[in-house]
């Protein structure tokens, strides 16, 4: 069973996605990252670990550090670069359109064969204009490709641990509790050395104190299945039902 998280910069895997790929390939899944750029325009760390040069080099060995932290098989780039934060902390996409973005995944994904893609979700998470070009472009792409599932994260629900990046159009089929790959998540992002400083920022400026890294990483991940939405057994492989051993349903107010 091969599993693909597909992103927009190094990071956005752990950070949304980390303990789900990591419980996936605990149960024998073959897990993989591709990710639409190096993270060439984002932070360098506090102070800086590399010079802005060097930074898409960096990141591109901090993202195969947190895949092996994850037990992922497998990393790939495509060869789009990241823009630089602009004045106010601006961000941009890191292309002029979905279409060309497309072009690249289609080629991918019929040359990986993925079972399942997990994605950004349609808002971007926070709306980083990067994040919603790699969903537009995946969507698109998973569909005309052949691939059989296609995931979004940070779905939104009642008990989001991060209001803030849910995806509000996204409503959750799934929410995980990544308790027992919890550490593997950790020390997943703890490879993020240059973003580290991203991570805690917020967090403990709204604690009024410095917070690790540990205190600031969720422990729920959710998820909203955008296609099939009535799935069925493809060849024999209930795919959903696969993931769905340790994917629980979201509960419902009301019920039972």
């Amino acid at each position: 069973m091969k599993i693909l998280c597909v992103t927009a910069h190094p990071d956005d895997e752990s950070v949304f996605a980390g303990g789900t790929l990591a419980l996936l390939a605990g149960r024998g899944a073959e897990a993989g990252i591709l990710c639409c750029t190096r993270g060439e325009g984002g932070e360098a760390g506090e102070p800086p670990l590399c010079t802005r040069a060097e930074l898409g080099t960096v990141r591109t060995e901090e993202l195969r550090c947190a895949a092996r932290a994850l037990g992922c098989a497998a990393v790939d780039f495509l060869p789009f670069r990241d823009p630089d934060v602009g004045p106010d902390n601006a961000l941009h996409a890191f292309a002029g359109s979905a279409e060309e973005v497309m072009a690249r995944m289609m080629d991918y994904f019929t040359a990986a064969k993925p079972d399942a893609v997990i994605t950004h979700g349609s808002s971007g998470e926070y709306g980083h204009p990067g994040h919603r070009l790699a969903h537009r472009a995946c969507v698109e792409a998973a569909r005309r490709s052949g691939v059989p599932v296609l995931y979004s994260f940070s779905a939104d629900h009642a008990d989001h641990p991060r209001k803030q990046s849910a995806n509000r159009n996204d409503p959750a089929d799934f929410v995980v509790e990544i308790g027992p790959a919890f550490e593997q998540k950790l020390a997943a992002m703890a490879c993020h050395r240059t973003q580290i400083a991203l991570f805690v920022r917020k967090a403990s400026a709204d604690a009024g104190r410095p917070v690790p890294l540990r205190d600031v990483i969720r422990r729920l991940e959710s998820f909203h299945r955008v296609f099939p939405r009535d799935p069925k057994p493809s060849d024999g492989r209930d795919i959903v039902a696969l993931l769905g051993e340790f994917l629980a349903p979201l509960r419902r107010d009301g019920e039972a």
